[in-house]
């Protein structure tokens, strides 16, 4: 997978490469089995949510920039994957789902596999976690509509950069921002982000 679908897609964070040679993925998608857990696509998880494919958790992961030292906050833990591929980025993730169920199994997973520096919450993603905020980085796996919901914004560190989907006129783009500046990388296809 790191090969053929990461680094010949133009992943180069070695750091990111490593996160996502060492989670295994087949624990996130039970029922999967190998094959299917390693392709390049999402696969369908419970409550209508899904887990990204390998090449866009590993493209918003490098794009956060990340020095190991920071804590991460992401939007969208679904079945904790994208949370076990950040921990190993950064020094703590706080993680946020609005489906209890979601949010249970994920944190089970994630502490039987030991991804201990990785905080799971129950809680409106849009909202964002304030009092753990500032954040060294913000990732967000799910697509908001126009813009990165500011309360989002405005919890990120100075320098610190935002991941998001966004829909635009029926276009939906993978964005980065940091510092107020705003950057297309890639078109995307994301469930929606739900508020409440």
């Amino acid at each position: 997978m790191v090969e053929r679908h990461l680094r010949r897609r133009g992943i180069a964070d070695e750091r990111v490469l490593a996160a996502m040679a060492a989670v295994p993925r087949e624990r996130f998608c039970p029922g999967a089995g190998l094959r299917r857990a390693y392709s390049d696509r999402a696969l369908r998880i419970e409550e209508g949510q899904t887990i990204s494919q390998p090449w866009v958790v590993a493209a918003m992961t490098a794009a956060l920039g990340l020095s190991g030292r920071e804590r991460v906050l992401e939007v969208g833990t679904g079945s904790g994957y994208g949370a076990a591929v950040l921990s190993r980025c950064c020094r703590e993730v706080v993680t946020l789902e609005r489906h209890a169920l979601l949010a249970q199994r994920a944190e089970r997973l994630l502490g039987e596999l030991g991804y201990d520096n990785v905080e799971v919450r129950t809680a409106d993603g849009t909202n964002g976690a304030p009092d753990r905020a500032p954040f060294g980085g913000i990732s967000v796996t799910a697509a908001a509509e126009g813009a990165p919901p500011a309360a989002l914004v405005d919890q990120l560190a100075e320098g610190a950069a935002l991941v998001c989907p966004v829909r635009r006129n029926g276009d939906e783009r993978l964005i980065l921002l940091r510092d107020g500046l705003e950057e297309a990388l890639v078109p995307v296809r994301f469930v929606p982000l739900v508020e409440g």
